[in-house]
C-alpha cells in the first residue's frame, strides 16, 4: 500500500482515496476475457489505472466489480493485496457503483480520486492536479475534454470564473448547452466527507432508472459549495470499450512511450516500428533498428544496440552489447558486458559473460556461458529430455566449434575447445580438444554409379 507520505511528495497535502470503477460488461469487445483485463503494452487496462493511481499516492485503493467478472477482483488483488474489492450487483448507475464501496471510506478523511478501469491513458500529473482542486477548497472537481468529433457526450457548464455549475447529459441538454464543446470525462475527484453524504442522497429520478454520479455537481452547488473542472487532452480520458479501441490505445500509449524514450537519450530507427512494454527500462546512448519487439521484463544498460527484427522478453542487457538482427531473447537472458548476439540466435534462461560471443544461427537454454567464450553457428545445448531440464556450463575462454550439439548435463571446462560437428554428452576438461562425430568414410565412385544409375531410370 502507498502512504501518505508517498501523496505529499506529489504536492499534495491531503491523502488520497481512490475508486476505480469496472463494473461494465463490455459486450462490444465480444470476449470472454473481461473488457478491462484486455492488454495494452503487455499489461490490463486495469494494471495501467491501478498504476497511475499508485503514482500519485493513493492512501488505500477500492475496485468496483459486476458479479459477472471476478476475475477482476482476482486481478486487482493480485496487483496489490491491499485493494478492497467490492461488488455491484444489478448495475444500476455510477452513483451507486461508488455507493458499494463506501465501507472503505468509513475512517478516511481527504480527497476521493474516481476513475475508470478502461481510461488506461491518463498520467498521474493530470490526476494530482485534479486533487489539488479539492484541496483549494472545491467540493467536486470533474476532468474534462474538448472532443475532435461532434459526439453525444455529457457537457461541463462553467460560468465566467470557470468555476463549474451544471454538467448535463447530451440528451437533456438545449441547443445553447449542446454548443458547448467542453465535455465529462466522468473522471473526478470529490472532498470525503462530502462524498460519504451526498452518495446516499443521489436519487434515480430519470429515464434511465439509475443512480448519477454527475449529480453531485448540483448537489454541491445547492449546498453553497464550489466545483471545478479542469481539462485533459482527449486522447488522455479515452475510454476503451472496443478492440478498435484497444488498438487505437496500444497506438497512443506507443507513441508516448517512443517519444519518452527519445527524450531520455534512445536513439530508434524508425520509431514507428519498434514497440515497448509498460516495463521496459532503456539506458541512454542504446541503439534500437527497425521493427524491435519489447516484451515485459526488458532492463538495458547504457550503450547496446538492439538491430532489426529481433524480439527481447525478461532479459537484461549489460554495457556495450550488441544484439541482432534476428535475435530472439526469452526470459532469463542475461547478458553482460560487451556480449555479442548475432543473427537468429535464441537464448532462454542463459547467463552470458563479458565478451561472450553468439554469433548466428544457435540455441542456448539453460546455460551458463563464461567470459570471452566463442560459440559457433548452428550450436545446440540439449537441455529437455521430454520430462526435466538440465544446464550446461561452458566456462571462460571455451570455443565451441560450429554445428556442436552439447547435451545437458555437461560442463565444457575453462579454455577447452569442441570440435566442429561434435554431439558431447560427458564433461570436457580445461584446455582439452573434444571430438565427437563419426569416422568420415568415402567409397571411391559411389556417386557416379547412383547418377548413372538414376539416369537409365
Amino acid at each position: 500500500m502507498t502512504t501518505q507520505s508517498a501523496s505529499k511528495s506529489n504536492g499534495l497535502k491531503n491523502p488520497v482515496a481512490v475508486i476505480i470503477l469496472g463494473a461494465g460488461h463490455g459486450t462490444r469487445m465480444k470476449s470472454s476475457t473481461p473488457k478491462v483485463l484486455h492488454q495494452i503494452a503487455g499489461r490490463s487496462m486495469l494494471g495501467h489505472v491501478m498504476d497511475y493511481c499508485d503514482q500519485i499516492g493513493t492512501a488505500q485503493t477500492s475496485v468496483v466489480i459486476g458479479d459477472h467478472s471476478p476475475q477482476v477482483g482476482k486481478a486487482a488483488t493480485t496487483i496489490n493485496p491491499d485493494t478492497s474489492i467490492f461488488v455491484q450487483s444489478p448495475p444500476q448507475g455510477t452513483g451507486d457503483a461508488v455507493k458499494q464501496a463506501l465501507p472503505a471510506l468509513e475512517n478516511f478523511k481527504g480527497t476521493v480520486l474516481i476513475v475508470y478501469a478502461d481510461t488506461p491513458l491518463i498520467v498521474s500529473q493530470t490526476l494530482i492536479d485534479l486533487c489539488k482542486k479539492i484541496e483549494a477548497g472545491m467540493r467536486v472537481s470533474v476532468l474534462g475534454f474538448t472532443p475532435s468529433l461532434e459526439h453525444a457526450y455529457g457537457r461541463l457548464i462553467t460560468n465566467k470564473n470557470d468555476e463549474l455549475i451544471k454538467i448535463v447529459e447530451h440528451k437533456d441538454a438545449n441547443a445553447a448547452e449542446r454548443a458547448v464543446n467542453f465535455c465529462n470525462s466522468g473522471v473526478m475527484a470529490v472532498d470525503s466527507a462530502f462524498l460519504k453524504t451526498a452518495v446516499p442522497a443521489i436519487t434515480n429520478d430519470n429515464a434511465k432508472g439509475e443512480y448519477y454520479l454527475t449529480d453531485l455537481v448540483g448537489m454541491a452547488i445547492d449546498q453553497g459549495h464550489k466545483c471545478a473542472a479542469i481539462e485533459a487532452p482527449e486522447t488522455e480520458v479515452m475510454g476503451v470499450d472496443a478492440r478498435t479501441d484497444l488498438a487505437y490505445a496500444e497506438n497512443l500509449w506507443q507513441q508516448r512511450t517512443r517519444t519518452a524514450m527519445m527524450q531520455e537519450g534512445v536513439t530508434l530507427a524508425d520509431p514507428s516500428t519498434v514497440y515497448f512494454s509498460y516495463d521496459t527500462k532503456i539506458g541512454r546512448d542504446v541503439v534500437i533498428g527497425q521493427n524491435v519487439v519489447f516484451g515485459p521484463g526488458v532492463a538495458i544498460s547504457d550503450g547496446v544496440e538492439i538491430k532489426p527484427f529481433s524480439h527481447l522478453e525478461g532479459t537484461h542487457i549489460d554495457t556495450g552489447s550488441a544484439v541482432g538482427p534476428f535475435a530472439r531473447l526469452r526470459p532469463g537472458a542475461m547478458l553482460g558486458e560487451d556480449v555479442k548476439v548475432g543473427n537468429f540466435v535464441e537464448i532462454k534462461k542463459t547467463n552470458l559473460g563479458k565478451g561472450a560471443k553468439v554469433s548466428h544461427l544457435t540455441y542456448l537454454g539453460d546455460a551458463d556461458i563464461g567470459k570471452d567464450t566463442n560459440i559457433g553457428a548452428g550450436t545446440i545445448t540439449c537441455n529437455y529430455d521430454g520430462f526435466n531440464k538440465s544446464r550446461t556450463t561452458i566456462k571462460d575462454g571455451a570455443f565451441i566449434g560450429s554445428n556442436s550439439s552439447l547435451v545437458a548435463p555437461v560442463t565444457i571446462n575453462k579454455g577447452a575447445y569442441v570440435g566442429s560437428g561434435s554431439v558431447i554428452t560427458k564433461d570436457v576438461e580445461e584446455s582439452a580438444l573434444a571430438v565427437a562425430r563419426g569416422k568420415q568414410v568415402s567409397i571411391t565412385g559411389w556417386a557416379k554409379r547412383f547418377n548413372d544409375k538414376n539416369k537409365k531410370g
